[in-house]
């Protein structure tokens, strides 16, 4: 074979054989490549659900924070001043206010009621008596009332709270005001109990946090409800909520002479004196009793005798005693006196199902992810508050 008819076969090109062995390589290097590039897609697909998630609990964590960190506050402006844990419990762990209250004596542990006086001028005394049927009383202006203001601050539309010594409380909220009277509107036709003359009243924040639960709708929130007509969403896909409490396991003191009158809790009458307003004996009240002619606390020692907070169970805080008394409608366990810290657990869930795997121990609801980067799981976190204001003590 002649050199010129050698290269005429070298410029023939690639054979068939060959031809699939390049294609073939081109294949497998552009099928790596790809594979190389779709975790980095997945990923940065994924990136904004898990920042989502994280916002969510960053909102369901310091909306909760900020009101459970008040729980307490009392008044600070006349003669029943210092933490409403002096006269009534005010953590309660079940839904209080005008729309769905949940029963008395019960416990949830997906929901708690948190009261606090605001930073308000809207703080004073009664001047008359307020019977059980009453839809207006008259205010007392005290040296902490606005000096151009008889009313001491109070609008219409105000949540209000009037509240004695005895462990009574009563919310009410304003429809009306005029210049010398303000008119309220009770959750209910009557009160609670009548109110003497003195009785205090300031405005109050009461909320309620509760996680609202649709499987149908596909619908988990964590709620707000402002005691009145109004629940409001706070985040999404929330799918658990719960709450622990931990309590002071010393029972409540006298301390003669001074304010306030007791370590904790609503001060009893005097001695033989009997409080018409609730059924204990003469001297006695939900928090303490009579013992050989003296004063003792009514509430036991919890735990095992050191000054370390205790866990209060759901059977502690639903078997009374019950204050002010068992027939109060607005009566409450008096070991919720003893609460000064709560342990919030929170958990959300990516919204999008198709990042969700089969439900179990990483996920509360089931979605469509098959792993990978496409797989986040839910995101939960616990934490502990101690309100300030029922802890003066400690």
């Amino acid at each position: 074979m002649t050199n010129r008819s050698r290269r005429a076969r070298g410029d023939a090109g690639f054979s068939m054989i060959e031809t699939l062995i390049a294609v073939g390589i081109m294949v497998v290097v552009t099928a790596a490549t790809f594979a190389l590039m779709d975790p980095a897609q997945g990923m940065f697909a994924a990136q904004p659900e898990v920042m989502d998630m994280q916002q969510r609990l960053r909102i369901g964590v310091d909306t909760l924070s900020k009101d459970l960190m008040m729980a307490g506050a009392g008044t600070y402006s006349g003669s029943m001043t210092g933490s409403l844990s002096n006269y009534f419990a005010p953590i309660m762990p079940y839904r209080v206010g005008n729309t769905s209250p949940d029963p008395v004596q019960t416990y949830f542990t997906d929901r708690i009621t948190v009261m606090y006086v605001p930073p308000t001028s809207a703080q004073t005394t009664i001047q008359d008596p307020m019977p059980t049927v009453s839809a207006e009383l008259k205010v007392t202006e005290e040296p902490g009332c606005p000096s151009s203001d008889n009313l001491c601050g109070f609008k219409q539309g105000m949540t209000v709270l009037i509240m004695d010594d005895t462990g009574s409380w009563d919310t009410f909220t304003i429809t009306e005001v005029q210049s010398s009277a303000v008119h309220l509107q009770h959750r209910g036709e009557d009160l609670n109990k009548p109110y003497s003359s003195g009785a205090y009243i300031s405005q109050i924040a009461m909320y309620t946090y509760w996680l609202k639960t649709d499987t149908v709708a596909g619908t988990y929130q964590l709620m707000r409800y402002d005691g009145n007509v109004t629940d409001v969403p706070i985040a999404e896909n929330v799918v658990a909520l719960s709450f622990d409490y931990y309590g002071e396991p010393s029972p409540p003191q006298l301390r003669p002479g001074l304010t306030p009158p007791t370590t904790y809790g609503p001060n009893p009458p005097l001695l033989g004196v009997n409080n018409a307003a609730d059924a204990w004996g003469a001297g006695e009240n939900c928090a303490f009793t009579l013992s050989g002619g003296a004063q003792v606390p009514r509430l036991a020692w919890l735990g095992d005798g050191n000054d370390g907070l205790v866990k209060l169970t759901q059977a502690q805080l639903t078997d009374g005693p019950w204050c002010p008394d068992v027939a109060s409608p607005n009566r409450y366990d008096a070991d919720l006196l003893r609460v000064r810290k709560v342990r919030v657990t929170i958990r959300v869930q990516v919204a999008n199902k198709a990042y969700r795997g089969a439900a179990g121990t990483l996920f509360t609801y089931a979605g469509t992810s098959r792993g990978g980067e496409r797989f986040l799981p839910d995101q939960e976190l616990k934490f502990d508050i101690s309100p300030r204001n029922v802890n003066l003590g400690r």
